[in-house]
């Protein structure tokens, strides 16, 4: 067992089952953990369940929440559980500003009432080590999502992968792998060399309305809405879309369905496709960002005194 984390006190409020791999792993490190929202769960030797979020708050050195964070009203998504959680202004009042708040993803309202109150919120789903690394169940599994959807191959297939950032990246690679075509549709200049440098058909987002035409999958990561009505016209009308960007996607999705062409949203994918490999990549992160979160904490303590 690593003792990385010992003595550390951790909540870990609501998720999906990669909360549970996440959290036997943070055990066997030596943390310390309260689960919030876990009472359906399978037991997990170790962790001590706690009736509420307001009971959990005050036990802990830092808080971890959810990669898909919270919704307009800051309820917590929480698989095991059959009682509300609600990361409500009094509860986030209730919060030690020398405990962090790790989330994967922090609507502005959140941010706005974190930043008033000085708690330290701690955004992790723009981390370059994260999303990396979750970039491999993502693309995995929207594949898989487009051989269930599509009568071809990906084999052969004329892949269209919009955006080449970090997902697009391992999306790219990994379709070439398989034998596609694919094209690669960035804005930098940077990026449309190294798409051609792997292979791929490089096409900036200005050409995107004269090309989309050709595509037969076509996979966006990009969380703006690239996929509208105008080029929405241009894809063919047995093309499948997969939609990898946060909700609500990139995709106008309503029109997609009047014109009769397939169109997914996937978002959560990790967790979703591989929740042990997404808890054990939570797991490998977490751990370094809090404990460099407590010792910055821990050093301005102690300037302050």
């Amino acid at each position: 067992m690593s003792a990385g984390l010992q003595g550390i006190r951790l909540a870990v409020i609501g998720g999906d089952e990669r909360e549970i791999y996440l959290i036997s792993e943070l055990l066997n490190q030596g943390a310390y953990i309260v689960g919030v929202g876990f009472e359906n769960a399978p037991p997990i030797t170790g962790m001590t369940l706690a009736p509420s979020l307001e009971e959990a708050v005050g036990q802990v050195d830092a808080l971890i929440f959810p990669m898909f964070g919270t919704d307009e009203r800051g309820v917590v998504k929480a698989k095991y559980s059959d009682s509300s959680i609600v990361l409500s202004k009094k509860v986030l009042e209730s919060i030690s500003t020398h405990v962090p708040l790790i989330i994967g993803f922090a609507r502005p309202a959140l941010k706005s009432i974190a930043e008033n109150l000085g708690i330290q919120l701690v955004e992790t789903i723009s981390l370059n080590e994260l999303a990396i690394l979750n970039s491999i169940p993502s693309a995995e599994g929207a594949i898989q999502m487009a051989m269930e959807a599509t009568k071809i191959t990906i084999h052969g297939s004329q892949s269209f992968v919009i955006g080449l950032g970090r997902c697009g990246w391992t999306l790219s690679r990994m379709l070439q792998g398989i034998g596609a075509h694919v094209t690669g549709v960035a804005r930098k200049p940077s990026d449309l060399a190294r798409a051609a440098e792997m292979g791929l058909q490089a096409v900036h987002f200005a050409d995107l309305e004269d090309e989309i035409g050709h595509a037969e999958i076509i996979f966006n990561t990009v969380p703006q809405p690239i996929l509208n009505r105008i080029m929405l016209e241009k894809v063919a009308r047995d093309a499948v879309i997969v939609d990898l960007a946060s909700i609500p996607g990139g995709t106008d999705f309503e029109y997609a369905q009047m014109l009769g062409i397939k169109a997914l949203l996937a978002p959560g994918l990790p967790g979703i496709v591989a929740p042990r490999t997404a808890g054990r990549i939570l797991a490998q992160v977490y751990p370094q960002l809090i404990l460099r979160h407590l010792a910055t904490m821990n050093t301005t303590c102690k300037v302050e005194v």
